[in-house]
């Protein structure tokens, strides 16, 4: 007569899910610790911004069309999915051998340490988080595997024995858990609570501006239903960067480089920046990777320091022709000195729409230049200003095959009928946007299906370097699908180009074409 055994072991479900369980152990560790140590010591912001670093331009692109302004959660919802998966491999792996799950917890610490040391402003000392974040994680992958090995399920034939085995793997899982929430959750309270640069900036109050802005035309915005507001709230200002995680600066602690091609090196301070002449200034930016029609563009009133003074100051020597500015985030971008040394109003920033810069603005200073998208123009968290050359140095986006220069193209778009909206029978409101910073526009046409194309009805200029909104009435056609079409002319009469071209690699281009239905 056959005998068997009284057990087998259990299947790999209960290791897959202490594997997991101890990956949320491991990060939530380095979390909490990362609450004391440099932002980027975080593994999950170590590790996105790592992987935005090495994204390729058509990758990037592709995240912009998709999730839009929400990139940056898409991605760490991604990183997130992937450390799921892999955690449940590598508990299954523990069950077979864990000398090799061990040494692959180690080599994922290592590669994240790697990741955080790449990133600007970080020592070896902020290895701490991830460090205490390993060994946790391998101490509770330890335990938990040591528990399901004794969760032994009755063998074929076996009368089933009773015993506490599975109790006590499920009781630690959800303690580990329980503890894994807890500590994430402290380590967040703990850096807001930490976090000066909010409470620096709710105190702050900015000096009235020595030029202040002319307040637009009253006839800037136009009267149509659904079109966005002339000055964009901050709130809904668009943000594409490649800061995963917002810098956190205490103004007292920031200051600037101004340095290289130039006789007057020096360092300029936040106090001494706001005991400049300030000005204001409304101005339009524009991100490169905004679609033809996209809304990946907003305009504001920025209060600063004039550039070219900050220039005159330091003297650029003969031959430099480009500033390359950088982030205490590592991001650099190179600017046209002559577009920083002429007369358009290209700001160090210190302030948006009344007040402070938003923290994910570039809150303490920022920079803004007319006629340039951002990636070449718009530095936040700016603290290095160097002059220098073109042939002598390259930005963050151009080793990433990006134009080393990123002049704005002639743009319009339509706000309203939105893609695929129904509109009732009659006449139908349509409006839109218009945008050629430094030249203005001159004119902006609408092509209902196949007809002529009709001047549309403008509204006031604020300034060349805002966009500026039109509206236009349709007497009304057939029930059934339409197609509005628009176009701009700038203030020199040059006619938007009907070429497409993608946003890589200087902006996008083409009509924008909305279709509708009436009835």
């Amino acid at each position: 007569m056959t005998k068997f055994p009284a057990t087998r072991p259990r299947g790999t479900g209960a290791y897959g899910l202490a594997g997991f369980t101890s990956a949320a152990v491991l990060f939530s560790v380095a979390q909490l610790v990362s609450a004391f140590f440099a932002t980027a010591s975080a593994p999950l912001v170590a590790m996105g911004s790592t992987f935005i670093d090495l994204t390729p331009p058509w990758l990037k692109d592709f995240a912009i069309s998709v999730f839009g302004t929400n990139d940056k959660l898409a991605l760490f919802v991604s990183i997130g999915v992937v450390v799921a998966v892999a955690s449940v491999l590598l508990g299954i792996l523990a069950k077979r051998s864990f000398a090799a799950a061990a040494a692959c917890i180690v080599l994922l610490a290592v590669a994240i340490g790697g990741a955080v040391l790449s990133r600007p402003a970080t020592g070896l000392v902020d290895l701490t988080p991830i460090i205490l974040g390993a060994v946790a994680g391998l101490a509770c992958l330890r335990w938990l595997t040591t528990l399901a090995a004794k969760d032994r399920a009755p063998a074929s034939g076996a009368v089933p024995v009773a015993g506490s085995s599975r109790r006590n793997f499920l009781l630690g899982t959800a303690l580990s858990l329980v503890g894994a929430a807890v500590a994430a959750g402290v380590g967040q309270s703990l850096a807001t609570a930490r976090n000066i640069a909010d409470s620096a900036r709710s105190a702050l109050g900015l000096p009235a501006a020595k030029v202040p802005a002319k307040a637009p035309p009253a006839d800037a915005q136009v009267e149509v239903a659904g079109m966005p507001q002339f000055i964009t709230p901050n709130k809904d200002f668009y943000r594409i960067d490649t800061a995963l995680s917002v810098p956190r600066i205490n103004p007292a602690d920031w200051s600037l480089r101004v340095h290289g091609m130039v006789e007057k090196e020096f360092t300029m301070g936040f106090e001494e920046l706001l005991a400049q002449d300030l000005v204001e200034s409304y101005l339009t930016l524009t991100c490169v990777s905004n679609p033809v029609g996209g809304q990946l563009v907003g305009n504001a009133k920025w209060l600063g320091y004039p550039l070219r003074r900050l220039l005159e100051r330091a003297v650029p020597r003969d031959g430099a022709d480009m500033v390359l500015s950088t982030s205490i985030d590592g991001f650099s971008a190179s600017t046209p000195l002559e577009v920083l040394t002429d007369d358009r109003m290209a700001l160090l920033a210190v302030g948006m729409n009344g007040e402070p810069l938003p923290l994910e603005h570039g809150f303490p200073v920022r920079m803004v230049v007319p006629g340039l998208y951002g990636y070449v123009s718009a530095t936040k968290w700016v603290v290095d200003l160097e002059v220098t050359r073109f042939a002598d140095k390259v930005a963050y986006w151009t080793t990433r095959g990006w134009s080393d220069h990123g002049p704005i193209k002639l743009s319009s778009r339509v706000d309203v009928p939105r893609s695929f909206a129904r509109v009732p029978a009659g006449k139908v409101a349509m409006g839109g946007t218009a945008w050629a910073q430094t030249r203005g526009i001159s004119k902006v046409q609408v092509q209902i299906d196949d007809g002529d194309w009709t001047d549309a009805e403008l509204g006031a200029e604020a300034s060349v370097d805002t966009w500026r909104q039109w509206r236009y009435v349709w007497d009304g056609g057939s029930s059934g699908n339409h197609v509005v079409s628009v176009r701009a002319f700038d203030g020199q009469g040059e006619m938007q180009t009907s070429e497409q071209a993608n946003p890589a690699p200087n902006g996008s281009s083409g009509w924008q074409r909305v279709q509708f239905s009436v009835g």
